[in-house]
């Protein structure tokens, strides 16, 4: 347990921050401040307010000589809820409090973490033990498997810091949720449990009560297993645990003389402690369900430590479309059951399969993730920097995302949540499917696995594309049901303009990332239908600007000559025309380039007003929920987007730079306690800072605004920071970053979680190109160069490994952590390409570094 991590927070301090715990599309659950676990969501269905009663880690410590005899949760005394609007990460759940109060909690612990490790040290005047739980699930990028484990690893480390011996017990419960429908409370009686049964397995080094509920037939939407488990072959198990006064009665019962040895020839007794309280039998009652309890006792010597290791897996294979879709109703689904499944259960028997892959391979997966993390926190990025960056891997992980049986990503705009229950509930998804308008705004899953974010590009092209070449932005799961083609969508009403425009941008990201140029040929006729179907409808004269009704992320049609959607097509141009030389369309090339042309000229022309730009309807068009002369904090958003590909600028420099500090000088706000919230709050108090969508400084306010002007949404915080830091605008840049990294600080809202339309809210994901402008490092493989911009130490990700670039004096160092890169050039701020001849690094190979020398 090397490695801790710098920042350590008293849990006091920081109620609403909770680390989630689970791999890509797996669930899983979330590890609070405090050191307890909360927001159970094993199954898939998002609830943030789920709860497996009487489940986490407790501990007896004893002394013979002084007398002493503590019982413990082990984790802080939980914090009362910090109540932030639309917030429920604070919030304790109720058996928690009551055990809280029953039992005792440790007096103080302090969290420390880089997701997906933490790190929480527990501190109490009555112990002489120093206690710390590391938890983590593994993450690699680039490696979807190795990120992909239905598993939580705990690693616990005891150290008797005081002059006598100490022993006792360190117990782990699980609650067997085989049935749980992931939605209601559980309680005494809660439908969906009973007849679930518990079991006893030992062997190689490890003790495991095994959770099934054979009542279910096997394609139940909630049938699977669970496993809790110890490297302790000779633990004490209480198999069917009826509850917290159960569990505390076995840890009273502990004595030094416990019967162990009778284990070498009986390894089926639970307990062979013959005055140990019994455990429950058989099945358990209608509406009701088991603990299972794994005690690992210990002595300790003055100065001596130990390492106890428990893990968590499950295995949920029967996901079900429960929630309900977008567009036309179809009535004659009726009572219908579509089946999505879960990727990770065709890799996995069962979670005593999982169990047996995380039990083998443990030191190997620990050390795969703390190479993610070292290679974050050994860069030059700051402490804060690397905490935040770290986090845009937890969204991908989170529940808003899933892997279905049959291989394809599939992601919500966001998890249901408090933010969400005026509209749809608080429980499932948020708007679904694979929303292009709101996932055009992620940059982390492109980052960290390329794979996943290219198969959303299949999906797009092989599955939602219309005939006319048009792409919904909402996906219809299963894939094989009708898709959105000439329907009402909600949410705009017709297919999203600006995500069909993102299609073509992340097509050009995909290519930079690893799919190469036969992918782009292979994709090329869909890529063509989908740029002829946007300039006939939109840009039909061919000059570069688009007019008429343009369906919005915003959830409503912009109008008119608008740099929202503008900028977006200028940067598309662009990248059609890379992609058009990809494939030797040279006709295609010269026609994105004419227009290319034509638009950056008119639309700076038109809009550019001195200061920033502004949108100019044509006659006839809709005047309600456009903003005109006002200051729309996504106005350039195009040009972020060619930062990230390498395309250069496509309007002049300094107006760009103009409209961000106009953006950055009207729309950051420093105190929400008095501001009129129309919509929703995601900032409130008097001490938030928050950048809002668009404002109106010198009036003309239309009567009907841009709908959401008034909300503050992080996903734009991210572009508009990330967007400064590209142009050179740090304090702008900072400023917005500050606003939003500490209204999220863990006090009021989660750093883990930025919410907007629901929890884990997707457009968050924006938040990766923070790290890419503040490094200055891109790589792109389909033209094998690598892009620096400043001297430092600083993380670079590729799609076949990942490591760091040192920029320093006459050299730049690149250093593969894992997986390999090849090089063929290399481009410094502002200096063309400069070829460098094939260069290799191999991550644990003697060429694992390479020297460039700087031109």
């Amino acid at each position: 347990m090397s490695d801790v991590l710098p920042q350590s927070l008293p849990h006091t301090e920081v109620p609403a921050l909770a680390m989630p715990v689970g791999g890509i599309g797996t669930g899983g659950f979330a590890v609070n401040a405090d050191g307890s676990l909360r927001q159970w969501q094993l199954s898939g269905m998002p609830n943030h307010r789920g709860a497996l009663p009487g489940t986490g880690f407790w501990m007896r410590v004893t002394q013979i000589e002084p007398p002493l005899d503590v019982i413990t949760m082990l984790q802080g005394a939980p914090v009362p809820d910090p109540r932030a609007p639309l917030v429920t990460d604070g919030e304790v759940p109720e058996w928690m409090a009551q055990a809280a109060e029953r039992v005792g909690t440790m007096q103080e612990a302090r969290f420390s973490g880089t997701y997906p490790v933490a790190d929480v040290e527990f501190h109490d005047d009555r112990i002489p033990l120093r206690t710390s739980m590391r938890v983590l699930n593994p993450l690699s990028p680039g490696d979807v498997e190795t990120s992909s484990i239905p598993a939580a690893m705990f690693e616990f480390r005891l150290t008797n810091d005081g002059p006598i011996a100490v022993h006792g017990t360190l117990a782990g419960s699980l609650l067997n949720a085989v049935g749980w429908d992931g939605v209601v409370p559980i309680t005494d009686y809660t439908a969906g449990l009973g007849g679930n049964v518990n079991r006893l397995v030992r062997g190689r080094g490890w003790t495991r009560v095994v959770m099934d509920n054979p009542t279910l037939s096997e394609d139940a939407p909630f049938a699977g297993q669970m496993v809790l488990a110890a490297d302790d072959e000779g633990a004490a198990v209480v198999p069917r645990c009826a509850g917290v006064d159960h569990l505390v009665s076995f840890l009273e019962s502990r004595a030094l003389n416990d019967g162990r040895m009778k284990l070498q020839t009986a390894p089926t007794i639970a307990d062979p402690q013959l005055n140990a309280p019994a455990s429950g039998s058989g099945p358990s009652a209608p509406g009701r369900s088991w603990l299972g309890v794994i005690g690992v006792p210990f002595w300790l010597e003055p100065g001596e430590s130990r390492v106890i290791r428990f893990s968590m897996t499950w295995h949920f294979a029967n996901r079900f479309v429960d929630v309900e879709q977008f567009g036309r109703p179809h009535a004659e689904w009726g009572a219908s059951r579509f089946y999505v499944g879960n990727h990770y259960a065709g890799r996995f028997l069962d979670a005593l399969d999982t169990q047996a892959r995380v039990a083998e391979d443990w030191d190997a997966l620990v050390e795969s993730t703390l190479g993610w993390t070292r290679t974050l926190v050994d860069s030059d990025l700051d402490a804060r920097t690397v905490d935040r960056m770290a986090a845009q891997a937890s969204l991908v992980r989170s529940p808003t995302c899933f892997v279905g049986a049959d291989g394809r990503f599939y992601g919500y705009e966001g998890s249901l949540g408090a933010s969400t229950t005026m509209w749809s509930g608080t429980f499932g998804g948020s708007c679904p499917m694979n929303c292009t308008h709101v996932w055009q705004y992620e940059a982390a899953l492109a980052a960290l696995w390329p794979t996943l974010e290219r198969n959303m590009r299949d999906t797009e092209f092989d599955i939602m594309q219309a005939p006319d070449g048009s792409i919904p932005h909402r996906l219809r799961v299963p894939v094989y049901l009708p898709q959105m083609w000439n329907e009402f969508i909600g949410g705009p009403e017709e297919p999203a303009l600006d995500g069909m425009l993102a299609t073509i941008l992340k097509s050009l990201r995909d290519a930079q990332h690893g799919a190469g140029a036969e992918w782009v040929a292979e994709r090329w006729p869909r890529l063509l239908r989908l740029y002829r179907h946007i300039c006939e409808k939109w840009d039909a004269d061919g000059d570069g600007v688009l007019r008429g009704i343009q369906p919005s992320t915003h959830d409503i049609d912009l109008a008119g000559v608008n740099p929202f959607m503008g900028t977006l097509w200028l940067a598309a141009l662009r990248a059609m025309e890379e992609l058009a030389g990809a494939v030797g369309d040279d006709e295609t090339a010269a026609e994105a380039r004419v227009r290319f042309d034509s638009g950056s000229r008119l639309y700076d022309e038109q809009l550019f007003d001195g200061t920033h730009f502004i949108q100019k309807l044509d006659e006839g068009d809709p005047v309600d929920f456009q903003w005109l002369t006002g200051t729309l904090s996504d106005q350039v958003i195009g040009q972020w987007w060619a930062h990230q590909l390498g395309l250069g600028h496509i309007l002049p420099a300094e107006h760009v730079r103009s409209a961000l500090r106009h953006v950055v000088a009207t729309n950051l706000r420093h105190g929400f306690d008095d501001f009129v919230h129309p919509y929703r709050v995601y900032a409130d108090a008097a001490e938030d800072g928050g950048l809002l969508m668009c404002s109106w400084p010198e009036g003309g306010r239309p009567e009907v605004p841009t709908r959401y002007a008034d909300e503050v949404w992080s996903g734009i915080e991210y572009q508009v920071a990330a967007h400064c830091l590209w142009e050179g605008l740090d304090a702008e840049g900072e400023a917005v970053l500050d606003a939003l990294w500490t209204r999220h600080d863990g006090r009021r809202r989660n750093p883990y979680n930025e919410i907007e339309c629901g929890d884990h809210y997707a457009r968050a994901m924006a938040g990766w190109t923070v790290l890419q402008a503040r490094t200055g490092v891109l790589i792109d493989e389909l033209a094998g160069v690598l892009r620096v911009s400043r001297d430092g130490r600083w993380p670079w990700f590729a799609s076949t490994g990942y490591g760091t670039v040192v920029v320093s004096g006459d050299t730049i160092e690149v250093q593969c952590t894992d997986g390999t890169l090849e090089l063929d050039a290399v481009r410094e701020d502002g200096d063309a390409v400069r070829p460098i001849g094939r260069i290799s690094v191999v991550a644990g190979a003697s060429a694992r570094t390479a020297e460039i020398a700087r031109g």
